[in-house]
């Protein structure tokens, strides 16, 4: 079909190409071995998989290698509109940058008139800003210069879906941490130290293990290795836990929690929490499946528990 473009073909197989949804014949290729193609749309866009339903297959994958009969069918499907991770991740993380200081600051219109521009009297808060700052000041720096990304882009409807998320929780925590009927915690300066010490460790740990990751993948490869712990104290954690990137994160996150005493930001902490259990445990199966020497004793996200 004109929708179909062959770039490179060798005899051998006989290959039919499907619409995922429809079931309907895009392509039909006779007498091929190895199968280079692309549509009209940019090849990020696009997803050719054995089962409607199944994986994509990814760029290096070679026919011959591949479960299918000398008549090999696949199926197209249109991942839409897409946008790079990098885009992503500076929009989501600048928002509650700029937001959470918006209310620190007590711009118009947030307060009562006779708070614009003033400041809290209790230095926790003025502590919990530059907490929060520096968390997404070092998210945006790791996303510049630290990670690397095995795919390109994602779906564009991400970016809006995201920073609701991002930037909804950043104003609701910041509105009440920066309010200036705001409270300190009950038990004072020694839970405020008890958090910040939390919370910096959390932080170089999670530095660490973005480090010790992006030294397992070459520039411009899709390489996958087992990452183990390096001499790094901080990334000795592998020993036990498959995504430490997310325990430490929660970490992080728990210590916020306890500095600030604030229910919305524990409310975060605990979605942040499910979000990334569910993305440990997906890695970790994916782990398991790929590397059969993976290490038996590791856990997803909590050594022992979780």
């Amino acid at each position: 079909m004109s929708t179909l473009q062959l770039n490179k073909a060798v005899v051998f197989f006989e290959v039919e190409i499907l619409d995922a949804k429809t079931k309907d014949k895009l392509c039909f290729l006779d007498k091929v071995r190895t199968l280079f193609f692309s549509f009209h749309w940019y090849p990020a866009r696009q997803s050719i998989r054995l089962d409607p339903k199944g994986k994509s297959l990814k760029d290096e994958d070679v026919l011959q290698h591949l479960p299918v009969g000398t008549t090999a069918t696949f199926y197209f499907r249109d991942l839409g509109a897409q946008i790079s991770w990098v885009t992503v991740f500076l929009t989501e993380y600048t928002g509650p940058l700029v937001l959470y200081l918006m209310f620190y600051f007590r711009v118009s219109f947030i307060y009562a008139p006779k708070y614009d521009f003033t400041t809290s009297k209790h230095w926790v808060v003025h502590l919990a800003c530059m907490c929060h700052s520096f968390h997404f000041m070092k998210r945006l720096l790791e996303t510049l210069f630290v990670h690397r990304f095995s795919h390109g882009t994602m779906p564009l409807r991400n970016i809006f879906k995201n920073c609701t998320y991002y930037w909804g929780f950043a104003a609701w925590m910041a509105y009440y941490v920066n309010h200036p009927l705001y409270t300190p915690p009950i038990y004072g300066e020694q839970q405020i130290r008890l958090a910040l010490i939390i919370f910096l460790f959390c932080q170089i740990g999670n530095f660490s293990i973005h480090i010790a990751l992006r030294n397992l993948r070459p520039p411009g490869s899709k390489t996958r290795k087992i990452p183990y712990p390096t001499k790094n104290p901080f990334t000795w954690i592998f020993l036990l836990v498959s995504c430490p990137n997310y325990t430490y994160e929660l970490g992080a996150w728990f210590g916020f929690t306890l500095m600030t005493q604030c229910l919305p930001v524990a409310f975060f902490t605990l979605v942040g929490f499910i979000q990334m259990t569910v993305w440990a445990k997906g890695k970790h199966r994916s782990y398991l499946k790929e590397f059969r020497d993976y290490p038996p004793l590791r856990s997803p996200i909590l050594p022992f528990i979780l």
